[in-house]
């Protein structure tokens, strides 16, 4: 398998941190960015790199050579003039026709699972891939949309299962159809996930078909080849909560240096064991208003965005854990659920903060309802208390579950976190109010979210 790397771009924003080499040159704490990406590629097993050079280009070819010393086959092509982003790739179609590769911007500080990353590629059938994640400022970013699956049968009984069963009803996470783009300077109506084209892609040797001779002009390849296969459904988007991000400003160079000394960059690689702060939701994240089933009831508590935005600086992943009755009471379904979940990312986005996931429990034990769905009105194994949607977020993103948290409002959330062997935090929010027996299975008592958070990093300095 082949990786390629566009490795020509001059830097004209970050000319204050280095002016006199190509941007993929620029040092973080004594190495090049571009040699933290063939590290990364190397340890993934993919060693067959190709790089795209342009200004500069002798800054790179005499560093790198021909690969050896650094355990990877490097070879060089050379762009004479600038041809955008895809350009080069029609020069380069004999090289890459046997197999899918991946193609990557040169200015990323990254660590990057690739072996996950490709698996998900090959799984979606998909022309291309995108690797997109959430950021902190999702309003003034290029939005990846894709299609969400609200198949409610897949809740069902007899895939969900019962306490001590399997979890089938969960589903891991994998690569979803890319359905449009909401580019940064885009009107925004509505709601949308928190999903941003990172700068990576897994490619399938049929698009290079589509890509046409340069003749002198730049070929882009978000605009030129992925939005028309979008419009084919050949395009997918895999989402991770992996450390990817450009250098490409002096904010942004000062951002990956601390990251990358600290050793964030490095641990937030998904082949590593994630430390990860399960949150509730209603009571916890937002003001607890009965059963929400409508966007506009969603009030984030004071404080709660800080919170997060704190976190995701931090070692520690976000993720949201919820039962979410609603659903098997019929006041709203999955489309709705996932719509409620938009805004609340939203929300967290515009103060600065991301989650990592979202799981939810659409079950509810009892019946009686009007418009109920019968075939959700079972006990399962995800419902909290029991351990479930955490257990499976676990496994999804590879967390070491003695080195997280669960923080919640009710004695269901100490319950649960306790069965999943997390530390358990509870808050006087939410039904606390009501509830003032899940103390006894609490680790930690906090006034809100806020504290919690500060809590848990405090302790993560001290270690």
């Amino acid at each position: 398998m082949k990786a390629v790397i566009m490795a020509g771009g001059q830097g004209t924003r970050i000319r204050s941190v280095a002016s006199d080499i190509p941007k993929p040159m620029i040092p973080v704490m004594g190495k090049p960015v571009l040699e933290y990406q063939i590290e990364n590629l190397v340890g993934s097993g993919i060693r067959d790199i190709i790089l795209v050079t342009g200004y500069l280009s002798s800054c790179i070819t005499e560093y790198f050579g021909d690969g050896k010393k650094f355990g990877a086959d490097i070879s060089c092509f050379n762009e004479s003039v600038p041809m955008g982003t895809a350009g080069a790739l029609y020069y380069l179609k004999d090289r890459l026709q046997d197999d899918d590769f991946l193609l990557i911007m040169g200015d990323l500080m990254l660590s990057v699972d690739f072996k996950r990353f490709m698996a998900a590629h090959r799984q979606s059938g998909s022309a291309v891939t995108l690797f997109v994640h959430p950021n902190s400022h999702p309003q003034d970013s290029d939005i990846i949309l894709t299609d969400r699956e609200y198949d409610l049968s897949d809740y069902y009984e007899d895939k969900c299962g019962r306490e001590n069963q399997s979890l089938k009803g969960v589903k891991a996470p994998k690569a979803l159809k890319v359905t449009g783009f909401i580019g940064k300077k885009d009107e925004r109506k509505g709601y949308y996930h928190n999903q941003v084209n990172a700068g990576i892609y897994a490619i399938s040797p049929m698009v290079l078909k589509a890509i046409p001779e340069p003749e002198g002009r730049k070929v882009d390849l978000d605009k030129d080849i992925i939005r028309p296969l979008t419009g084919e459904g050949k395009v997918s988007a895999y989402r991770s909560t992996e450390y990817v991000k450009d250098m490409g400003t002096p904010e942004r160079y000062e951002e990956v240096s601390h990251a990358v000394q600290t050793g964030l960059v490095e641990d937030r690689n998904l082949s590593n064991k994630q430390k990860c702060v399960f949150i509730d939701r209603d009571g916890t994240l937002n003001r607890e208003k009965g059963f929400i089933s409508a966007p506009e009831d969603i009030e984030l508590y004071e404080g709660a965005a800080e919170a997060i935005a704190k976190l995701n600086k931090s070692r520690y992943l976000c993720v949201l854990i919820t039962n979410q009755p609603v659903v098997a009471r019929g006041e709203t379904d999955l489309k709705g659920l996932d719509e409620i979940q938009k805004c609340i990312e939203l929300k967290l986005g515009e103060e600065g903060a991301y989650l990592d996931g979202a799981y939810f429990c659409p079950h509810h034990p009892d019946s009686g309802f009007d418009g109920e769905v019968r075939e959700l009105k079972f006990r399962c194994f995800c419902r909290k208390p029991e351990p479930g949607l955490i257990l499976k977020a676990a496994e999804d993103l590879n967390i070491d579950l003695s080195g997280s948290y669960m923080i919640g409002d009710s004695t269901g959330d100490m319950l649960c976190g306790k069965r999943a062997g997390v530390k358990t935090i509870g808050l006087k929010t939410g039904m606390a109010l009501k509830d003032g027996k899940y103390d006894a299975y609490a680790d930690e008592i906090c006034g809100g979210l806020l504290e919690a958070a500060e809590l848990i990093l405090s302790r993560e300095q001290e270690v």
